[in-house]
């Protein structure tokens, strides 16, 4: 097989290595063969049209073409012209395919169902990536940048994935780029003829002159291009494992350093379920914000986040909405009638700064928010949403918010929703079990409408179904985990609040999910202090002429709501007040005992803490000093990466420049010969003539090199310098110092005594000012920033450690056949 030919075979496997990292996001996995054979077909045109003398724009193009026709007959055959050419029916299928695959993205949670969209996204964007890394590599002969698409490939899968992908993904992946740049490598050591070792000591000026003048390759280049992939991939799993991590939620999750009581760090916005498992088992009920309220019922006062309205069978979600601009004050609450009691209150808000998050906390349902930032409104679920990067964080604001107070009676004279909400939030999937649609009926039985039916849905939950709050049950909110939850009755919000919603569903009541926060603990100054373990979701009915109402079916958490009690009058609320910004009527008094503070908590005393003077303004104490250290720190050597080829440069080229002037000899004898005369200077040692010289020969070799002429060593001095002035379109004054070098460099070589001629610095000059002159301003820029010729630290470090194992390896062969010999030799008892 030629060198393209391998080469073609591993950017092939490189590609396909790369998509196995996307396996996990969908079930089943079949769609990989039929990628991996398309992905044949899409590399053997490559490699048929290269067999020819064919501009590289049309080997592209050729392959281009046949992956659109590949696609075509795969997925929209019946649409083209004579099943196979893709015309505008053909097209406007796959845009089809596609809008209706970024939907199903968006919809499933991972592992998704290959539906025909989310097959030809993961096939169709294989093949682009394949096509990429095929051009990059392969066509254009440049297997570095080709990792780009494949870094690509793995990061989709890495972000879809929620927490990133697995580390033998990451091993898979790396491992196929390695292997192309190892492929590469070979192809282009096998342009040069065979690699023979010890070429320093063969050569014909001495081991000094055969150092200079040696192509700089490393010798057993396989094995140490394995050792230093070996060592990369260990270093890019090891080091983010050191670093700290930053962990997140939707409702909140400590980030790093946020540990230990006054600890920094953050809080993000990720996986509500997660989070909320995470919050309520926190040994410290850390505060993430405070409030002041005039409600004359606290007890029922949630701070809601945003409603979870869409139940795929794996997991309920938001639906994607569009946002508008926050009105100044938002649209009355759907379905609320003039007939029900409402009264409005204020709330003085104020967020932590560690409490980060795109959702901003209001009470349900809010008519007025005044607030700094940039906030957009999602109508549907009366939330208010950051943009362009804004968070909770630091955040103090004022809302103006309703108390709804529906009788018993309203709720069970409702009449039916519309039909269009009705459809929308009563959707269950097909995989939901049976059994909870038969439970939900069991337990709703002799109810004569959907108020009744809620009420008994809750009561069974909260206190006549046997149920228990644990928080250390597995937080999986899908239709496995509902089926199990009903089965072992044990679990927290998230599972009664999701089992509740969907068997209303079942019933034909419309209900959702609201996550969001308890009321919190009542401090002595007046204002409220809301904790990590007030985190909470809670199931939301719609009742029309009530529009959604909240119901509590988690048993020790919350308060109920007094339109679910028997024989208890709904609290009144107290007319509100123009409160000032940070006063209000004080709320009741706290517990003095949480109910969730942990029982060793408990037993030390330490629970009466929540109880202490609460603090209006964010309480976090910032990030420590360290974290921001290291993260600098960091940040410093990641910007310096790129700038370290340009550095080596400036720094050999000094060097070389100072030994072709004399000014820094190798014996430590200071010498000065300057001058464009070229005069021979007597005083100067041979092995100091010598160095100088070929050090001024391998900087115009390296100069034209990062200017785009690859060195040729194969070529006498005299026969490079031609090639140097004619492949750099070099003007007379700098090809005669071209010449003027090699000339040199023949002297030094092939003279009985060398000896160094001077001005040698002038002509690097010269001729490095001609290249630059005649280049294009890409390739100047290129030069400069990411010279070709820095691949030489690499050479050397591998020369290095080539020459450090080696003598390693000779001293344990020698040591073991001395301990061998010893082991051999007989005791004094024999003979």
């Amino acid at each position: 097989m030629s060198g393209r030919g391998r080469l073609a075979l591993c950017a092939f496997a490189a590609t396909l290595m790369a998509a196995a990292s996307m396996l996990p996001l969908v079930e089943p996995a079949g769609w990989i063969v039929q990628a991996a054979f398309l992905l044949a077909v899409q590399s053997g045109m490559g490699v048929l049209v290269r067999r020819a003398p064919v501009p590289r724009a049309l080997v592209l193009s050729a392959q281009a073409v046949v992956t659109l026709v590949l696609l075509t007959v795969v997925f929209a055959r019946q649409q083209a012209v004579a099943g196979l050419l893709p015309g505008p029916e053909a097209v406007q299928r796959l845009a089809h395919l596609l809008a209706s695959g970024a939907e199903d993205v968006g919809r499933y949670a991972a592992p998704a169902p290959v539906t025909d969209g989310i097959r030809l996204m993961l096939i169709g964007g294989v093949l682009l990536v394949g096509l990429a890394v095929d051009a990059l590599a392969v066509t254009f002969r440049s297997a570095a940048p080709a990792g780009l698409p494949l870094l690509a490939l793995y990061s989709v899968a890495a972000g879809l994935s929620e927490g990133g992908a697995d580390w033998l993904w990451f091993l898979l992946a790396a491992g196929g780029y390695l292997l192309l740049l190892l492929a590469e490598g070979r192809d282009r050591l096998s342009q040069w003829g065979r690699v023979f070792s010890g070429a320093a000591a063969r050569s014909p000026g001495g081991p000094a002159v055969g150092a200079a003048m040696s192509s700089g390759r490393p010798t057993a280049s396989v094995r140490t291009g394995r050792r230093i992939g070996a060592l990369a991939l260990g270093v890019s799993l090891i080091v983010p494992a050191a670093l700290p991590g930053l962990d997140g939620g939707l409702l909140i999750g400590t980030g790093g350093g946020g540990g230990g009581k006054g600890g920094g760090g953050t809080i993000s916005a990720v996986n509500p379920l997660v989070s909320l498992q995470d919050n309520l088992n926190q040994p410290e009920n850390r505060q993430v914000m405070s409030y002041r309220t005039n409600s004359g019922a606290p007890q029922d006062f949630y701070l809601r986040i945003l409603a979870l309205d869409q139940f795929n069978g794996s997991e309920w979600r938001p639906s994607t909405r569009r946002l508008k601009d926050v009105p100044k004050r938002l649209p009355s609450p759907e379905g609320l009638g003039p007939d029900v009691a409402v009264t409005e209150i204020r709330t003085n808000i104020s967020a932590s700064g560690s409490y980060r998050q795109t959702y901003l906390p209001l009470p349900y349902p809010a008519t007025e928010v005044r607030i700094d930032g940039r906030w957009r409104y999602e109508p549907a679920g009366r939330t208010l949403v950051g943009d362009r990067g804004e968070t909770t964080q630091g955040a103090q604001y004022q809302v103006t918010s309703l108390v709804v107070e529906p009788t018993a009676e309203q709720l069970a004279a409702a009449r039916p929703a519309p039909a269009a909400l009705r459809r929308e939030y009563t959707r269950v999937p097909s995989s939901l079990p049976k059994v909870v649609e038969e439970t939900a009926n069991k337990v709703t039985e002799g109810a004569a409408n959907d108020y009744e039916r809620a009420v008994k849905l809750q009561d069974y939950f909260a206190s006549d179904g046997g149920f228990t709050y644990d928080t250390s049950v597995n937080s999986g909110t899908g239709s496995a985990a509902i089926s199990r939850f009903l089965k072992d009755r044990k679990g927290f919000c998230v599972h009664f609040s999701f089992a509740m919603a969907a068997m209303a569903r079942t019933l034909g009541i419309p209900a959702r999910v609201a996550v969001g926060f308890t009321p919190g603990t009542g401090q002595s100054d007046g204002s409220v202090s809301v904790g990590l373990r007030d985190a909470h979701a809670w199931p939301e009915l719609y009742f029309e002429g009530a529009g959604w109402t909240r119901f509590e079916p988690t048993p020790t958490r919350g308060s109920t709501p007094p339109y679910t009690q028997q024989d208890v009058p709904t609290g009144d609320t107290d007319t509100p007040a123009q409160p000032e910004k940070g006063a209000s009527a004080a709320p009741s008094v706290a517990p003095s005992v949480p109910d969730d503070c942990p029982a060793q908590l408990r037993k030390q005393g330490e629970c009466d803490s929540a109880a202490a003077p609460g603090v209006t303004p964010p309480t976090d104490s910032g990030t420590p000093a360290g974290t921001v250290v290291g993260l600098v720190l960091l940040a410093v050597v990641i910007l310096a990466l790129p700038l370290l080829p340009l550095l080596w440069r400036l720094r050999t080229r000094r060097r070389r420049l100072g030994l072709s002037s004399g000014r820094t000899p190798p014996t430590g004898r200071g010498v000065t010969a300057t001058g464009p005369d070229h005069t021979v200077d007597p005083d100067r040692t041979p092995a100091h003539a010598t160095t100088g010289t070929l050090a001024a020969w391998r900087e115009i070799t390296d100069t034209a090199w990062d200017h785009g002429i690859e060195p040729d060593e194969s070529r006498t001095p005299r026969k490079a310098a031609a090639r140097v002035v004619r492949l750099g379109q070099l003007e007379p004054e700098a090809a005669a110092a071209v010449h003027r070098v090699a000339g040199a460099v023949e002297q030094v070589l092939y003279a009985p005594r060398p000896r160094a001629s001077t001005g040698l610095a002038e002509d690097v000059e010269t001729v490095r000012a001609g290249l630059r002159a005649s280049a294009g301003r890409l390739t100047r820029i290129r030069a400069v920033v990411a010279p070709r010729s820095a691949v030489r630290v690499v050479w050397a470090a591998s020369d290095r450690w080539t020459a450090v194992t080696g003598r390693w390896t000779a001293l344990w062969d020698r040591d073991r056949d001395r301990w061998a010999g010893w082991l051999r030799r007989p005791s004094r008892g024999q003979g």
